[in-house]
């Protein structure tokens, strides 16, 4: 698998781990028992957050990758 299949496969993976920690958030405020008003667990707001932390580099590495490309083949990055 090459380096660039292999960041969008992971961006794909960590997409579908964010939206679980998400969900779980959901889940996790949606059962708090109103008369005692806890706060959900710290780790339950972290299973969203460290799945999005890790979605930063791989999207930005897809973001600039046609940029790079263009700037590899020795095309102007204007607008053309």
């Amino acid at each position: 698998m090459t380096w660039n299949k292999w960041v969008r496969q992971s961006h794909r993976w960590l997409s579908v781990a964010f939206m679980a920690g998400v969900m779980a958030n959901i889940i996790a405020i949606i059962n708090l028992d109103t008369s005692r008003q806890e706060q959900p667990a710290f780790w339950v707001s972290l299973l969203a957050l460290i799945p999005l932390v890790l979605l930063l580099p791989t999207g930005l590495y897809m973001f600039v990758l046609p940029y790079a490309a263009r700037w590899r083949n020795g095309r102007s990055g204007g607008w053309e």
